[in-house]
């Protein structure tokens, strides 16, 4: 079974995040600028560039998020830089969330949680399809069960 990619739109939610973000910083800095002095125009550009520097990494660190289901475990995968590998067997989880905020329901996806008795590591795999996430929950929580219960 290949590497299972995330939605893309989980690319227009980290960058409308990215975007609410950055807009008081660069209204205000705008209005310095015009109202105070000329060379403030220095600290619009570098919201910019906070802008720009914030779009190439999601635009490269969104791609790079993958899961994959073996036999006995979940496998997520994320980072281009900073890579990190997560491996939960099925038979260690404790429950399996679906979580969405408001944003992420109005762009159809949604994040599956897994929870085990570590609490540090982090598994969970966002921007999945909302129908995607509930599926690959019904499956987490069944092989989990018949793992822990010596199936």
């Amino acid at each position: 079974m290949p590497w299972q990619p995330v939605s893309p739109r989980l690319v227009t939610a980290r960058l409308t995040v990215l975007a609410a973000v950055l807009v008081v910083p660069l209204l205000v800095t705008v209005a310095l600028a015009v109202a105070v002095s000329s060379t403030l125009w220095w600290a619009v550009g570098v919201v910019v560039l906070v802008g720009a520097w914030g779009t190439w990494v999601v635009l490269r660190q969104v791609p790079a998020i993958t899961w994959l289901e073996l036999d006995d475990e979940l496998v997520v995968r994320r980072g281009r830089l900073f890579r990190s590998l997560v491996t939960v067997p099925y038979g260690r989880l404790q429950y399996v969330d679906v979580q969405s905020g408001p944003l992420d329901r109005a762009l159809g996806i949604a994040e599956v949680a897994l929870h085990t008795a570590s609490p540090q590591f982090s598994a969970d795999i966002p921007g999945l399809p909302l129908a995607e996430a509930e599926a690959l929950r019904q499956r987490l929580v069944a092989r989990g069960e018949s793992q822990r219960a010596g199936l």
